[in-house]
């Protein structure tokens, strides 16, 4: 769990970090739980969380997950120390009293409207999983995330019951030999940004 020291995810090397293609070291179940923990924090819509990560370390699982990916993507998710799938929670709304506890008036219009509920989880949780990646950085792993794959595959091996949707794979480990290979160009402030 993370102290209120190490609530906050800015370490120095966050802002100028970049996905790694190779990893080194391992990741202990404590500091998997920690990512989360500090992940959790970032802001949602009502407050209601859909992502929902599964930690792959088995052999047969991260088989089956190498197997949905493209082929760029296969040799260092097989290699990498942990991997992460990032996928939403199909079912979110029902459990309003757990995350909005005294105010339930916004769950009908959920539950009347299924196609929102499902674009108010897949937003939400792609928010999320930025969290989650500076969370992976603030603690000195790198984060290598990919969308590179087939999620309906993933889907199919890891959600067979149909209550999630995968839409983000994330390699974890300490970066390793020549892992980030040369930095490729990022827009400027004011190619992306105005004032109105």
């Amino acid at each position: 769990m993370p102290t209120k020291k190490q609530s906050s995810i800015q370490p120095p090397s966050t802002p100028k970090a970049r996905t790694a293609n190779s990893f080194t070291g391992e990741v202990t179940e404590q500091q998997a739980q920690t990512i989360y923990e500090l992940a959790k924090f970032g802001p949602t819509a009502f407050n209601s969380q859909p992502l929902r990560v599964t930690y792959v370390r088995s052999e047969a699982a991260r088989a089956d997950l190498v197997d949905a990916l493209m082929a760029g993507n296969k040799a260092k998710t097989a290699a990498a120390p942990l991997v992460a799938i990032l996928s939403y929670d199909t079912h979110w709304a029902e459990r309003w009293d757990s995350f909005l506890p005294g105010y339930n008036a916004p769950k009908a219009m959920y539950d009347a409207d299924p196609e929102l509920a499902a674009a108010t989880a897949n937003n939400n949780a792609h928010l999320q999983a930025g969290y989650f990646i500076l969370a992976v950085r603030s603690l000195g792993f790198a984060a290598g995330p990919m969308t590179g794959a087939d999620f309906n595959a993933i889907d199919a091996a890891f959600f067979p019951a149909g209550d999630q949707k995968s839409f983000l794979v994330v390699n974890i480990g300490r970066p390793g030999e020549e892992a980030w290979g040369e930095a490729k160009p990022k827009f400027a402030y004011d190619d992306v940004v105005r004032t109105v």
